[in-house]
């Protein structure tokens, strides 16, 4: 390797390499209680009461969880090299599963049935491109096209008939158990109640997280945690993240390239059914046609808010999970005040761009806010046809303005036959 030399002939030392700083941990703490705080101011100066309420966080949890576990089944996927497009039409497979074996066998066997025809679907996915070498946006395209007929034919041949049952939807099926604590709850509800700025949304998280909680969402939070501790610290997941960024590299030192890419999309694919799954057994009581509405394409876009880690991805999906769970309690009142949120925080980033001598990214950021605080302004109510769009937008504003952090696995879809590290 060369030493660059100056014109003068003297010797340059090579430039240190770019380090990225990690947040501390507490970090995350303070950005809650700082975004608590906010919330609460935006509720005393628009008069929309609901955004911090423990109804909205309740219902944004279980907004949340089926779009943080199709994002996670992606993590899994492009951590080790397969871009999984096909999460979409595993939670799908999902959504029928648990309608029909929780109808038939109960409500476990249900979420079972779920993680079961959701790892089919990533099997699918896995023989296409890990073993045949298929490109994978086109594999996961089909699969989802797959999935969404052959469900549509498996519920007309299984559901017709049945009692509350028809070829769009499945019976009612049983409900996975949920957890309580009476006193807790009504502790911090008479908390909430007090409206004691900050002290009272802190009361409502606590709240909705001891009143009818469902163990799935348990399950599904808990899960979270064991994809960061499996994927960052044990052995198996240094090797399965080195297949996504450097497969010839790790094959060279003994790695079974091709197995750990064929069992990260199998996880995928059974965290993209548990996703449907819940859509299915805790969202609602029984399978409809079209239940997922997109959100495995929205878990997609969760990870990739998420840089690819778990912690990001989860605040990219209670990011969409909130905005969705505004629109559908208040309306267009929950809505504006965001409106109000969104223009502070544009103009903010604008403003910290401008100081990083991102000119351009600052004026458009400031333009951004401009026509936001202008809408803001002059309305009163945001129309219902565009209260639907509000989660899509957001989420396009913000991968907007966070793509620049943004770093993929360097051979994240990239077609990788065994032996080609000779």
């Amino acid at each position: 390797m060369s030493v660059p030399t100056t014109v003068t002939g003297v010797v340059e030392p090579p430039a240190a390499p770019f380090t990225r700083r990690r947040l501390p941990r507490w970090w995350f703490a303070v950005a809650l209680v700082a975004l608590l705080a906010g919330l609460s101011l935006l509720e005393m100066i628009t008069g929309a009461n609901d955004l911090t309420s423990s109804g909205t966080v309740g219902a944004t949890l279980i907004a949340t969880v089926p779009i943080m576990l199709a994002g996670l089944g992606g993590l899994w996927s492009e951590r080790a090299g397969v871009v999984n497009i096909g999460l979409e039409g595993m939670m799908i497979l999902g959504t029928y599963g648990a309608g029909y074996f929780g109808y038939h066998h109960g409500a476990w066997a249900g979420v079972a049935g779920a993680i079961v025809l959701g790892v089919l679907g990533g099997l699918l996915h896995a023989v296409a491109t890990v073993i045949f070498g298929v490109d994978h946006i086109i594999s996961g395209v089909a699969i989802n096209i797959i999935a969404l007929g052959a469900v549509q034919y498996l519920a007309s041949l299984t559901f017709v008939g049945l009692p509350g049952g028809g070829a769009t939807q499945s019976p009612k099926i049983p409900d996975v158990q949920a957890i309580t604590i009476g006193p807790l709850s009504d502790a911090f509800g008479n908390l909430e109640d007090r409206d004691i700025f900050l002290v009272s949304e802190l009361a409502a998280i606590g709240r909705a997280l001891v009143t009818n909680l469902s163990l799935l969402t348990v399950i599904s939070l808990l899960l979270l945690l064991v994809t960061w501790y499996v994927l960052w610290r044990t052995a198996f997941g240094l090797r399965l993240r080195a297949c996504g960024e450097s497969p010839a590299a790790a094959e060279s030192l003994g790695v079974h390239v091709l197995r750990y890419k064929f069992v990260a999309v199998l996880v995928s694919g059974g965290l993209a059914g548990l996703a449907g799954g819940f859509l299915v057994m805790v969202a609602s009581s029984n399978y409809r046609d079209g239940q997922t509405g997109g959100r495995g394409y929205i878990g997609l876009a969760a990870m990739i808010f998420g840089n690819w880690r778990p912690g990001g991805l989860l605040a990219g999906s209670g990011l969409f999970g909130y905005t969705g769970t505004l629109g559908q309690r208040q309306g267009g009142d929950s809505v504006h005040a965001l409106l109000l949120a969104l223009a502070i925080l544009a103009l903010g980033f604008g403003v910290w761009q401008a100081r990083q001598g991102a000119h351009r990214t600052a004026m458009a950021s400031g333009a951004v806010a401009v026509v936001i605080a202008a809408v803001y302004f002059a309305i009163d109510e945001v129309p219902s046809d565009f209260v639907t769009m509000t989660p899509y937008v957001v989420t396009l504003l913000v991968l907007a303005f966070a793509s620049q952090r943004l770093r993929m696995p360097a051979a994240d879809g990239q077609i990788y036959r065994k032996g080609s590290a000779g």
